[in-house]
């Protein structure tokens, strides 16, 4: 079966906003720094999930007027979140989205190994759980390097599960999935890796990442 079998794919790709993203990579950037950073990786995710032959939409969702506007810009929609948080922006999305989406991916902004080779697996992925368990709902997660956190998430459908970024999401979102009675796969690979301190700044540049977006 291929990953088109799924049927319409709709990811959802959250930035807060230009100025008071990646705070915490304040001591060696300075704001307009940051804020650079954050357009660059906002450019190459946006261009690796057109690409992606799994993917149907790409959907910024942001606080961020500025940065929705060069989300479209860059080919993607746009969604403006009316109240903050991360669960809570991702919430209205998917909410807001078209109803005939059959599943849904929430692509942070800030893995700097996103391809569309690597948004394809997690397609792939999700098909093969639902080949295998037709009448389940499918979640499939990408966990942090730490092995705590969430970096990317597939549902089949779109409300499969509650979201549950933020600490401990990982296994807050396993026990959604348990709960939901879903098939749950974990998968690691390049978008195991996450740009938010000094230190992943450097480690980027040791893997050969390119945190920088090169587009």
């Amino acid at each position: 079966m291929t990953a088109a079998s799924l049927g319409q794919i709709v990811a959802l790709v959250p930035v807060r906003s230009l100025g008071g993203a990646k705070t915490r990579l304040g001591e060696p950037l300075d704001a307009e720094e940051r804020t650079e950073l954050v357009r660059a990786m906002l450019r190459r995710t946006v261009h690796e999930a057109r690409a992606a032959a799994g993917l149907d939409t790409v959907t910024v969702v942001s606080l961020d007027r500025d940065l929705l506007e060069e989300a479209r810009a860059m080919g993607a929609s746009s969604y403006l979140q009316e109240r903050d948080g991360l669960n809570q922006g991702l919430e209205e999305a998917r909410q807001a989205i078209d109803i005939g989406a059959a599943a849904l991916l929430v692509l942070p902004v800030d893995l700097p190994g996103v391809s569309a080779s690597a948004l394809d697996t997690l397609v792939n992925a999700a098909e093969e759980a639902r080949r295998r368990a037709p009448d389940r709902p499918a979640v499939v997660l990408v966990p942090d390097r730490h092995g705590t956190g969430t970096n990317a998430l597939l549902l089949v459908p779109p409300g499969a599960i509650p979201f549950r970024f933020g600490e401990g999401s990982r296994a807050a979102h396993a026990t959604a999935a348990r709960a939901a009675g879903a098939s749950y796969v974990e998968l690691d690979g390049p978008l195991d890796f996450d740009v938010d301190t000094p230190a992943d700044l450097l480690e980027a540049d040791m893997r050969g990442l390119d945190h920088e977006g090169g587009r």
